[in-house]
């Protein structure tokens, strides 16, 4: 019902996050819990961000079956919602609810200071589009296509 995700740190001379990120994996048990009980009080929840986090990382972790997976976050700023390594690939994730995610200074630290070698964006949106050299934003649908 509960995931806990481990963080992800290595000697990067920056104080990294060190304590779990925990997600409902029943996205409907959650809502209940918060007294979500239409798509309107969803959308207008101060955890419906969270909400979609949660729901995308169960689905990723389904569909990428990595062999390892992290989020990882810096004490200045810096984050990635998922790390997921799978053979000797390090691809980072990103979760977004925004119409139209832009590149933020937290994707820029983390392909530069986790070695990725592709970083994802997932949105609802409909379209796909890249935002800088190997760091792609992604409809929810196109998800499989990317990881595999």
């Amino acid at each position: 019902m509960v995931r806990q995700l481990k963080p992800w740190h290595e000697n990067l001379k920056k104080r990294q996050v060190k304590s779990p990120k925990i997600y409902f994996c029943d996205s409907v048990l959650l809502h209940q819990i918060l007294g979500i009980r239409t798509m309107k009080d969803l959308l207008l929840h101060p955890k419906c961000g969270a909400s979609w986090e949660g729901y995308i990382v169960e689905e990723i972790l389904t569909v990428a079956e990595p062999d390892e997976a992290f989020f990882w976050a810096t004490h200045a700023g810096a984050e990635l919602d998922l790390l997921i390594f799978k053979g000797n690939r390090r691809i980072g994730i990103e979760i977004k609810r925004a119409d139209a995610p832009g590149l933020t200074p937290s994707m820029r630290t983390a392909m530069k200071d986790l070695v990725l070698e592709k970083l994802i964006v997932i949105y609802s949106g409909t379209k796909q589009y890249s935002l800088a050299r190997n760091i792609d934003v992604l409809p929810v649908d196109r998800l499989q296509d990317a990881l595999n």
